[in-house]
């Protein structure tokens, strides 16, 4: 399984941006869909962000349509989630995660629909 490590989550006021990393490990990371959650205190995990392998097609919840974009960089192994326009509303403990089937065309928006999962960074969005 992919493994996988995140970065650049911490604490900004609300109007502020930050830029989250996720460092893979693997050779095939270039055929695989990548896709970014967020847990709140006592909420369930939700969907935010998911890009599909060639980069070419992307998704977004839409509550961040506007303010998040999600990019991948395959020679690097990494997938980026850059947040402007940051919310109260937005803060959460961010994963990202990884496709289980390689090639795939659309772009999956469900946590099943992943199969290897980061550990996790908070972001706060303090107002």
């Amino acid at each position: 399984q992919v493994q996988l490590v995140e970065s650049g989550g911490g604490l900004v006021q609300a109007g502020g941006s930050l830029r989250l990393s996720c460092a893979a490990s693997g050779r095939t990371f270039s055929s695989y869909a990548m896709g970014w959650f967020r847990q709140a205190p006592g909420k369930e995990r939700e969907f935010v962000s998911a890009i599909n392998w060639s980069g070419s097609k992307t998704a977004l919840v839409d509550s961040v349509k506007g303010r998040f974009t999600i990019s991948r960089d395959n020679a690097k192994n990494t997938v980026y989630l850059q947040m402007d326009s940051l919310k109260p509303e937005d803060t959460a403990v961010y994963y990202c995660a990884a496709d289980r089937t390689p090639y795939r065309t659309a772009v999956p928006t469900t946590t099943s629909g992943f199969g290897s999962w980061g550990q996790g960074t908070q972001v706060t969005v303090s107002s």
